[in-house]
């Protein structure tokens, strides 16, 4: 018996074939991402072995989780349907995403496929528990998650935040488990960051360090939207990858290149690059990074995109395609995760990482000081 969800399957894949074909021409293959480099690169391959991600083009999970606005459960999974159709095959998530959401969404796609196909980071730090008393409309309004949110960076607590995450997937190990949102922005931290630090480098940092030897996970790092903790966490523990979250744009850059890329370069840690539009506003959204709408966007950064997006009309490229190639560029950026909601958006991504854009835009963005000048670009 055909069911909703097959129809729904065979025509997401037929048309995301389509899409991708007539798009990207005869480079629709998971290999061809990138022009200039593969799409697979090996893991473990630092010198003192050292995860990254196998794949270094991946869809983020935090519009699948309801965070900006209400997306259907069919329209998710023809997100993900038109990702994997297209050769995305890195999938990262969190608990926090839309209160499980986010987990149980892919999870419900990836299950069903080999495991040794597809590269899956989540994050731990928060733990989820059902409650008729739960204040998801404080956290998620859009998601219809009947849980709530507890903190802890304990030992025990990130082991069973990843099993917890394993049963919402069901699958059986983690690729990467990355600390969630231990930092100075937080507001929803139960002490100041500082001291949640303190917790989760007695706790939680050597903890995964031992899972990742037993094989439960291959790689750790902490998933930020600040440069403190990274550079605190480079002092006391040895992680593998870290996620670079909204610190790494056209807009926004500079510091990860004089002060965190070194440090991590330095330790043979890599970066997984997220929110590299900024949650949307280089693109045009009225948000700037995960902000209300509502929030004062400063006027350097308006004033910024304007004059990036004359640059971009004066070369005829397409500002949102520069923006992802840009934060993939460094040697450094192991990965770049892109958030959609849609089978559109990720195949307009996917589309961005192929196009060329010309010499001459990025030495235009330098001459104009739009970009530091040390910073990398496509080649």
């Amino acid at each position: 018996m055909n069911t909703r969800r097959d129809f729904l399957s065979r025509s997401v894949k037929g048309s995301a074939m389509v899409a991708a074909a007539a798009i990207l021409g005869s480079a629709s293959s998971a290999s061809q991402l990138f022009e200039v480099d593969s799409l697979e690169q090996a893991f473990n391959s630092d010198d003192d072995g050292h995860y990254k991600p196998a794949f270094r083009f991946g869809i983020g999970g935090v519009p699948l989780g309801n965070e900006f606005a209400v997306v259907t459960d069919d329209d998710a999974y023809a997100t993900i349907e038109a990702a994997w159709s297209a050769g995305v095959r890195y999938y990262d998530m969190a608990p926090w995403y839309g209160l499980g959401l986010a987990e149980r969404r892919f999870g419900n796609f990836l299950h069903n496929k080999s495991r040794k196909e597809f590269v899956v980071s989540s994050k731990v730090g928060k733990l989820l528990k059902a409650s008729k008393t739960a204040k998801k409309n404080g956290y998620f309004p859009f998601s219809p998650s009947p849980n709530d949110v507890t903190y802890d960076y304990t030992a025990s607590g990130v082991r069973r935040s990843i099993e917890d995450s394993l049963q919402r997937l069901g699958i059986d190990s983690l690729d990467i488990a990355f600390v969630h949102d231990l930092s100075s922005d937080n507001k929803y931290l139960p002490t100041p960051w500082q001291e949640q630090f303190e917790i989760a480098r007695k706790g939680a940092f050597p903890e995964l360090t031992r899972m990742r030897e037993e094989g439960l996970i291959k790689g750790w790092g902490i998933g930020v939207n600040t440069p403190e903790p990274i550079m605190r966490l480079l002092e006391v523990a040895d992680p593998d990858v870290c996620l670079l979250a909204s610190q790494y744009s056209l807009i926004d850059h500079k510091n990860a290149l004089d002060q965190l890329f070194p440090a991590a370069k330095a330790k043979n840690v890599s970066f997984v690059i997220g929110s590299s539009l900024n949650a949307g506003f280089i693109s045009g959204s009225p948000r700037y990074n995960y902000g209300k709408e509502s929030y004062r966007i400063p006027s350097a950064f308006l004033e910024k995109r304007t004059k990036l997006r004359d640059v971009a009309s004066n070369h005829g490229v397409d500002l949102r395609t520069a923006a992802l190639q840009f934060s993939a560029a460094p040697d450094i950026a192991a990965a770049l995760v892109v958030g959609a909601s849609s089978e559109q958006q990720i195949l307009a991504d996917y589309t961005s990482m192929q196009t060329k854009v010309p010499a001459e835009f990025w030495a235009d963005l330098k001459a104009k000081n739009l970009i530091e000048q040390n910073a990398p670009v496509p080649a």
